[in-house]
Parts: structure tokens; sequence; C-alpha cells
């Protein structure tokens, strides 16, 4: 598969203030994140979108969880009930909705950036996640004729709420695969990252002999080995290094791939959104990787 930029679905409403989720840097992002993008000289194009309903929302979560977070009558993800990240938490899903329909109608490859998705299981938030996008965009998929994919989640952290949601609608392991951290190929430090990353291009090629025909991609950020809240995994050579391995694989194997930025919690002191540069370069060489697998 060849395109001539990278698709971003990327609006300023999917940006939660900084002052409302100072426990995680990662809803704040998406604008600093795109901002360094578009220094970088790639072929980007933006795209808006809509936010994702309620209604779609509820395709993955009880509908009462859904209305109480965003009527703000329950805490979201980040143990408050701020408005302006009520706001943001439609916008958040739609982006990645918007990414997953966008290449599963033109194929290639396509951004969201965005976080804050596979906690969210379905009645509930937690660590810095309120709806599960991955979620709600699988499901989506699948009511627009994708026939089986897979999530692809290598953000730090297992993905529970992910789990959670797709064992309740009888699709993990038939029509969506889930491979997340907890899978044998994660050894908990350094020492296992040359397993692990070789593993990656066998995965997506069995994953196509298997029939799946999309995938849902998290980039995290927070494998980094200096991390406070990762699994001090990978160093940024070996995280760029795992993005050209997946995104090498699916343009080999023509599989269409939707991906979002999921964690990275990486914060030196300073002004805001320098003192979060560390991150944003691992995120930069996310989008490098991307535009070197499929942009021609």
């Amino acid at each position: 598969m060849s395109q001539p930029n990278v698709p971003v679905f990327f609006v300023p409403q999917q940006v939660a203030p900084r002052a409302e989720v100072s426990s995680s840097p990662s809803a704040a992002k998406p604008k600093p994140v795109v901002d360094s993008w578009r220094k970088l000289g790639l072929p980007l194009q933006l795209h808006a979108f809509p936010p994702a309903t309620r209604e779609q929302l509820a395709t993955a979560h009880a509908r009462a969880y859904v209305d109480a977070v965003l009527d703000l009558e329950e805490d979201n993800g980040f143990y408050n009930r701020s408005s302006a990240v009520a706001a943001s938490l439609p916008y958040t899903t739609g982006s990645f909705v918007a990414a997953t329909l966008h290449v599963l109608q033109h194929g290639g490859a396509a951004a969201s950036p965005t976080s804050g998705f596979h906690h969210a299981s379905h009645a509930s938030g937690g660590g810095f996640c309120t709806f599960n996008g991955l979620a709600v965009a699988a499901l989506r998929a699948l009511q627009e004729g994708c026939r089986k994919l897979a999530i692809l989640d290598c953000d730090a952290h297992f993905g529970d709420g992910t789990h959670d949601i797709l064992s309740r609608t009888g699709h993990l392991g038939k029509q969506v695969l889930h491979y997340t951290r907890g899978s044998p190929h994660y050894r908990g430090g350094p020492e296992g990252a040359p397993a692990f990353l070789a593993h990656l291009p066998a995965l997506l090629s069995q994953w196509k002999d298997e029939g799946v025909e999309l995938v849902l991609y998290q980039a995290g950020a927070d494998p980094h080995v200096d991390d406070p809240v990762g699994c001090r995994f990978l160093t940024t050579a070996q995280l760029h290094e795992r993005d050209r391995a997946v995104f090498g694989a699916c343009a080999r194997l023509g599989l269409p791939v939707a991906w979002n930025l999921a964690g990275g919690y990486q914060e030196d002191a300073g002004r805001w959104p320098a003192s979060i540069r560390k991150v944003l370069d691992i995120h930069d060489n996310t989008l490098r990787a991307c535009a070197e697998a499929f942009v021609r």
C-alpha cells in the first residue's frame, strides 16, 4: 500500500485542559504532538471529524455509565468531574473511529493523536481512561463490514478494559484478536526487548493468515526505559524499531492500520509542553516510521 500523505484526525476539541488532567499529561498532549509533527517536514493531511455520539459510545459501554460521565454525575477516568474533560471525551474517541473508518475504506495508515482508552471497561473508567476508543472503533469497523480485525496494544500496561468489553460482546478471539502486555513475549525488562521486537512481524503475518483485515495499533511511549509509570522496557531507538516493524509488516502484508498514541509519562521540570519533549520525540519517531512504510 502507498499513499501521498499520512492522514491525521485532529481538532482542538479533543484536547483536555492541562490543568484538569495534571495527573497525566497524555490527555493534554494531542496539540503538542501535532505541533511537533508539523515541524518534521513530513507530508501530513489534517482531517476534521464528528465527535462520537452517546449512542456510539454505548456500543461498548453501559449507557448509564456514558450518560453519568458526560452529565458530570460520575467521575471520569481522571477521577474528577470536569466539564472541560467531559467535553473532550467524545472527540477523543471520534478521532480514533474516524481514523479507523478512513483506512477501512481507503487502506494504508492513518493517525489519531489520542490517548486514554484501554483501561476503560464496560461500565467504569480509571487509569486515565474513560471511554474505550479501541473497542468503539473495533465494533464500528465490524458494523461497516470488516470481517476480522486485530488490536495490537503496545502500551506498557495490560488492556484490561478492552479485554472486558470484547469478552462481554462475544468478539474476543473471534472477530477481534487482542494482543496486549501480558503476552508471553513480554519479559518485564530490557532483556526481553529483542524477542518482543522480533515477534511483532511474525505476529502480524500470523494474523494475516488468519483472515485479519484491519489492525488497530496503540503505539504507546510508556514502555520507555525511563518512563516513571511504564515498564522500563525499550529505549527510544528500540521504540522506533518497534514502530518500523509494525508499519513495515502492515505495508508489506497489505493490512490497513489506524494508530494512536496511548501512554507516555516522562516529564521534566519546566514550561509545558517543552517538559514532555522526550515523549514527543518518541511520537515523532512513530510518525516517521509510518511515513517511511506507507508514503510514496
